[in-house]
């Protein structure tokens, strides 16, 4: 095995060595000053630590540089390579730079936070239409607008509009909270209109059963008939005397508000006064008809031309035109019931009042005029109605003031009661009237055997010097005590 050849160290010559030996010393100071001066590096920064940047601008370094500094030798002239690292970008946010530089085997370093940011408001333009012009009635149509804003794009969906008087306001806020605002004024084409109420601003009205409303006009600058937008408010109690408020008034899309305001006053109707018959006087009423047995009755009345009061209902269709005729052969006709249903009449004055109505309305059609005469179904002194407590003393009360004049009876055939007996009838009829100066007799012409009882008694009353009227506003009342 042939043995490797040992490789030659070279030898330095003994400059070589002596120049080894003063670079070596040479470092060695170095060290020992660096060491005794504290050398480090010191960096100088142009512009702030903390930078903003509008978005949408490219940022701009200002620059950065560094020196060596120490206790013994102070500050170097020279200036040390610096190293950036790290960029700004273009969106939003926090960026941040890092200068570095080496020096004596160490590395130093700074930093600059960069902000990129959006300060600038969005865009916000309105638009308009050329030769428009809004109307007070109708407000403004809005024409629209458009938002833009740099970062966010299009923000014309989030555009809020309010209003301030006759003004708009729009706003929009970008994601950073930039907020844009502009005030649009609409210029109108015509002022607000007026009211007029037709009867004046205050008025007197009788108690009724209904109140009808002269109503008003309303009119903008331009002749524009504007009544059918307005609207009334209030209420006027047409059965009851008082003083009411009624609010005509008209508002515009704006949310303005023109109006006038109305005095309605109630007043009581005056009843005429009784005058008292100069003889024994028979007043025969009759309830609950027309009927089957009505014709017949007129017939037994036309021919003693005894004269009757009928207080007429609603509950036979096919019976009604005997009203007609009643009226025209001269008895009187006053209302009754439509329906005669305790319940459902004295629910409410309001309840009463439409069955009333439904009376005279027949009684219209078949007479051609209306009636003041009325009976209460039951009397006025009916205890049925005491499920609603005070309704007789409230309809007796109202009806008084609306000019209606209601009667009861002072002599009752008891027709409706406990006998179905003519003789029965008869009798009741006899001994009620005797000695009686005024008779106001309760009977039924849908019973015929009441009904059968009229001649026999129209016969009795003539032979005992009686005389037969049909009532009137000015008959005697015969009114009973209210009872609830």
């Amino acid at each position: 095995m042939r043995k490797k050849k040992a490789k030659r160290i070279p030898r330095f010559s003994p400059w070589q060595r002596a120049l080894l030996i003063v670079v070596a010393v040479l470092l060695a100071a170095a060290v020992a000053v660096g060491v005794a001066d504290a050398r480090r590096v010191r960096f100088y920064m142009s512009g702030a630590e903390e930078i903003r940047v509008p978005y949408g601008e490219r940022y701009e370094e200002p620059g950065v540089y560094a020196v060596s500094v120490g206790r013994l030798f102070g500050e170097s002239r020279r200036r040390l390579p610096v190293v950036v690292r790290g960029s700004v970008g273009e969106e939003l946010g926090e960026y941040t730079l890092r200068y570095v530089t080496p020096y004596l085997f160490r590395l130093y370093g700074t930093e600059r936070r960069v902000t990129v940011v959006d300060e600038t408001p969005p865009v916000l333009r309105l638009h308009t239409r050329e030769g428009y012009l809004p109307s007070w009635l109708d407000g403004y149509d809005e024409e629209g607008w458009e938002a833009w804003d740099e970062h966010d794009g299009d923000l014309s969906e989030r555009v809020l509009r309010r209003a301030e008087g006759d003004s708009f306001v729009y706003t929009v806020t970008d994601s950073s909270g930039n907020t844009a605002s502009v005030t649009r004024s609409p210029h109108y084409a015509v002022t607000a209109p007026e009211i007029r109420l037709n009867g004046g601003d205050h008025i007197d009205v009788n108690a009724g059963l209904a109140f009808h409303d002269p109503g008003c006009t309303a009119t903008d600058s331009l002749g524009n008939d504007l009544t059918q937008y307005v609207r009334v408010e209030g209420e006027v109690s047409s059965f009851q005397p008082g003083d009411y408020e009624l609010r005509y008034s008209i508002t515009n899309a704006l949310g303005q508000t023109v109006s006038a305001v109305r005095t309605v006053s109630v007043i009581p109707i005056r009843n005429p006064g009784v005058i008292e018959p100069d003889r024994n006087t028979i007043y025969l009423t009759f309830d609950d008809g027309p009927g089957p047995y009505t014709g017949r009755l007129l017939d037994v009345l036309a021919f003693y031309n005894v004269r009757a009061t009928f207080f007429v209902t609603g509950l036979n269709p096919d019976y009604e035109n005997q009203i007609g005729r009643a009226w025209r052969e001269g008895h009187s006709i006053g209302v009754h019931s439509a329906t005669h249903d305790y319940y459902s009449i004295y629910a409410s004055e309001e309840a009463f009042f439409a069955d009333f109505n439904a009376v005279e309305d027949i009684i219209l059609r078949q007479t051609g005029t209306t009636t003041r005469l009325f009976r209460f179904p039951g009397g006025s002194s009916n205890t049925v109605s005491r499920f609603n407590p005070g309704v007789m003393t409230r309809l007796t009360r109202a009806m008084t003031d609306m000019g209606y004049i209601y009667f009861d009876w002072n002599v009752d055939s008891n027709d409706a009661g406990g006998t179905r007996d003519t003789e029965s009838i008869l009798r009741n009829l006899k001994d009620g009237c005797t000695g009686r100066h005024v008779s106001v007799v309760l009977q039924h012409d849908i019973k015929d055997y009441s009904v059968d009882a009229v001649e026999s008694f129209i016969v009795w009353a003539l032979n005992n010097g009686y005389q037969f009227a049909p009532l009137t506003e000015s008959s005697p009342r015969a009114q009973h005590g209210v009872n609830n």
